[in-house]
């Protein structure tokens, strides 16, 4: 069994009570301790969490092709134990899924998963501007113990409609993740013209929406991708703020 803390803002504590599994973004691992002789220890992932090998082979294919690549260590745990797991310096925050519950969240943000988590890519169709909009990682709850981490550079902000039915914008290359019932994958709304060709771009021109008949909560980070198209005159890239 294991439980999933975070620990000053910057560090995953994962406490394992008996024999488990857990998923770790690679070289993640800063400290741990257990009683006596040390009884974790770490492996290279090479294709995928999936248990099929099929899977897992068709999983890092598309991982690779989208751009949603996660180089993943496996952690075995044999016994009790507390591990620490951090990426520089960033702030990590953990999530519970229930059973059934997805997450879609940007590979580079995943911090840790448990086994009871299945992962998988999924093609949302909005890649045209963004390049982090065409796909995206999703871990679905399978079990009681299906535990999520995930980075963030800065303290996130959470955005959240399921009470007030609100719409919701966000720049993609700033999105962490969201979660939501049914159908909750963001619409992509596109700001070109005449101004974007001559450098005249706001800064802003493309956006993930949610309307308020998509109940979604949505977690950001105060930090953007390098991402965007170059097809200014003065090669500015869309969705770039201006120096």
């Amino acid at each position: 069994m294991l439980n999933f803390e975070t620990i000053n803002e910057l560090t995953l504590k994962v406490t394992c009570t008996g024999n488990d599994v857990l998923f770790t973004k690679a070289g993640a691992f800063i400290a741990g301790e257990c009683a006596g002789a040390k009884n974790y220890k770490f492996e290279k992932v090479l294709l995928g969490p999936q248990g099929n090998i099929g899977q897992a082979a068709l999983g890092s294919i598309l991982r690779r092709v989208t751009g949603e690549n996660l180089p993943l260590m496996k952690v075995k745990l044999n016994g009790d134990s507390v591990t620490y797991y951090a990426n520089t310096g960033q702030h990590v925050i953990t999530y519970r899924l229930e059973p059934g519950e997805t997450i879609s969240i940007e590979s580079e943000n995943i911090l840790a998963f448990t086994q009871d988590c299945d992962y998988s890519v999924r093609f949302i169709g909005c890649g045209i501007i963004s390049q982090k909009g065409l796909a995206t990682s999703t871990l679905t709850g399978r079990g009681p113990d299906a535990y999520v981490a995930f980075l963030s550079d800065g303290n996130p902000i959470v955005l959240s409609n399921v009470d007030n039915g609100s719409s919701i914008s966000v720049d993609p290359d700033a999105v962490i993740c969201w979660m939501g019932n049914g159908h909750c994958d963001p619409n992509v709304s596109i700001d070109v013209n005449w101004k974007t060709f001559i450098g005249q771009t706001s800064g802003e021109s493309y956006a993930f929406d949610w309307t308020g008949s998509q109940p979604v909560t949505v977690v950001v980070q105060p930090s953007e991708r390098n991402s965007g198209v170059s097809i200014g005159m003065d090669g500015g890239r869309l969705g770039h703020r201006p120096n």
